[in-house]
């Protein structure tokens, strides 16, 4: 796990240097400067509209007494993509534009279900081998 995030932590944002120097070499900096400033808005506009609407069914579905678990994910989806946004760059910002969009959030929810079942399906393993 550690590995895999000292890769996340030193190979994303080589590549993103390197991607913003190759963007900037063919369109010029202002404008490579430029698209990464609109992106940004555009995201962070992207995140509020999904963050209002998802907090408002959050709430109307607690009002309804039923608990919000698919909404709570959303949120913490558009949260976490709201942080890539803020980092600047191509990839990130691609990345935070597809978790915003509602069709290919609904994916990627799906594999962070799954992944976290694994989860928690593995702690459940350890657990009753050890008591």
């Amino acid at each position: 796990m550690l590995f895999k995030l000292f890769l996340a932590f030193t190979i994303i944002p080589v590549v993103e240097l390197y991607l913003l120097i190759k963007v900037g070499s063919l369109i010029g900096p202002f404008n490579t400067l430029a698209l990464v400033v609109l992106t940004g808005f555009a995201g962070a506009y992207l995140a509020r509209i999904q963050g209002t609407q998802t907090m408002f069914r959050v709430r109307s579905s607690l009002q309804q007494g039923n608990m919000p678990a698919e909404d709570l994910v959303d949120a913490l989806l558009i949260f976490a993509a709201g942080i890539v946004l803020l980092t600047p760059g191509f990839i990130t910002d691609l990345a935070g534009l597809l978790v915003l969009l509602p069709v290919t959030r609904i994916h990627i929810k799906r594999f962070v279900k799954e992944r976290f079942d694994k989860w928690i399906k593995d702690q459940d393993v350890r657990f009753t081998m050890y008591h």
